[in-house]
């Protein structure tokens, strides 16, 4: 077997069955302390909009900082004064942590969702690993570890009854819904809109007046990437977001201009097919999907009536199709 010491050059990084008792208190004592400052961020980021979780997470981060003084107080028993750095990263089959950039921007239920997951990660990897070891002390260690987070998971959950019962839950999940809708459907809607009702007449008008369909392909490439790039950046434009709710200006205009070149894109695709006709029924079939995809997309989030949704964008659709035809194959 590899020494401790080798393993570092071979793969930059430890196995945790290598590791001494020394070394998973000072992993564990570690690990609490991110997990602290990923609580306390989320609660942070919650407190304007959803002061409840907010307060969950404020009490989860306290309970970590308890756990690390806990295993600090361990340590320093054993061990001494220095803290040897070892961190997740360090260990090869560790579990690790999504980065809370990314968490905290998809919304309250996924916060929620990873905060169980952290605990549940935390638990169930202690006891197998204290099912592992050979070692009596190292064994305890690890059991009472497990223990711990089996009880932070239970009190987060306690909290979490406490704290969202009834009316908050409700209010606090309508309003994350609301402000989903706001930053990125509504946006993303207007720019699924926009570039696949825009760029049917350019698009099928230089199909009909060419019937080349490389020609096509170009135009209708440079038609979405223009106007995903133009909408992007006036969504973007539009406000920061702060008096309006809408939220982060990025977001919005990712969402627009990204779903309105997808919108012209998806008709444009077909025509990389060299035979005009094949292309052209493809791009046709496309066509109608989009559409009644915008359809849907108004009617499961944005309310608006199935019949009324349906003959505003079909029609609207139409129209502009028909045109792009008969222009171009006038």
């Amino acid at each position: 077997m590899l020494s401790r010491f080798s393993l570092p050059a071979l793969s930059g990084k430890l196995r945790f069955a290598d590791l001494s008792e020394k070394d998973v208190l000072a992993l564990a004592i570690a690990s609490e302390e991110e997990d602290g400052r990923i609580y306390a961020t989320y609660a942070q980021s919650l407190r304007a909009a959803f002061p409840a979780s907010a307060t969950i997470f404020e009490a989860m981060a306290e309970e970590e900082n308890e756990h690390r003084r806990r295993l600090i107080e361990a340590y320093r028993r054993r061990f001494g004064e220095t803290i040897q750095p070892l961190r997740r990263e360090h260990i090869s089959d560790f579990y690790t942590r999504k980065p809370v950039w990314l968490v905290e921007n998809l919304g309250l239920d996924r916060i929620r969702a990873e905060a169980q997951e952290m605990e549940r990660q935390a638990r169930e990897f202690y006891v197998a690993a204290a099912s592992r070891s050979s070692d009596a002390a190292t064994r305890q260690l690890l059991g009472e570890l497990a223990a711990a987070e089996a009880k932070h998971e239970g009190k987060a959950q306690a909290l979490t009854e406490t704290l969202l019962g009834g009316e908050v839950r409700k209010d606090e999940d309508a309003a994350s819904r609301k402000q989903f809708i706001l930053t990125w459907v509504q946006p993303g809607l207007a720019g699924l809109m926009d570039g696949s009702v825009s760029t049917l007449a350019p698009i099928f008008a230089t199909a009909f007046a060419t019937q080349n369909p490389w020609t096509t392909f170009l135009i209708g490439l440079s038609a979405s990437v223009g106007a995903g790039i133009s909408m992007g950046f006036t969504e973007a434009a539009h406000d920061d977001g702060k008096l309006s709710g809408r939220g982060a200006p990025w977001k919005r205009g990712l969402a627009s201009g990204l779903m309105t070149m997808l919108g012209g894109l998806g008709h444009a695709l077909p025509y990389l097919i060299p035979h005009f006709w094949t292309a052209t029924a493809i791009a046709l079939v496309v066509v109608f999907i989009e559409l009644w995809a915008i359809v849907w997309i108004q009617n499961r989030f944005m309310e608006t009536p199935f019949l009324r949704a349906a003959f505003q964008v079909v029609l609207g659709g139409g129209l502009v199709l028909a045109a792009g035809i008969l222009i171009g194959g006038a």
